[in-house]
């Protein structure tokens, strides 16, 4: 019976959000929210929620999970993190925990943080 009941909860739990990450670096909490459903290799509905340790304020942007390709060239393999494009300005947040920011070709932000 409780199996069952187990069972039946995990019919009715939300797979909008598969996953919270959130990196928090010398000067920026950084949330991330995947919302693409569990067992996706890429997610093009990706949003980060950066917020100023200094002035704290924020942006939300949308973007996606990187990842490089497997040997076909075209296949998606190992995961190495997340790009989000606001203009000119690139957030790019890879899987070790580094935030870097640019605005075209120049670096604004490249720090080192800790995934919580």
């Amino acid at each position: 019976m409780r199996f069952l009941l187990a069972s039946a909860a995990l019919l009715f739990m939300p797979f909008a959000h598969a996953e919270d990450n959130v990196l928090e670096t010398p000067s920026f909490i950084v949330k991330i929210d995947v919302r693409c459903a569990e067992g996706n290799v890429t997610c093009d509905d990706v949003i980060y929620t950066g917020t100023s340790r200094k002035t704290g304020k924020s942006i939300s942007v949308k973007g996606r999970t990187m990842h490089s390709t497997c040997a076909d060239g075209v296949t998606p393999c190992r995961f190495q993190g997340y790009t989000f494009y606001n203009g000119k300005i690139n957030y790019t947040v890879f899987d070790d925990g580094t935030l870097v920011v640019m605005n075209g070709k120049k670096t604004l932000v490249s720090e080192k943080g800790e995934w919580k």
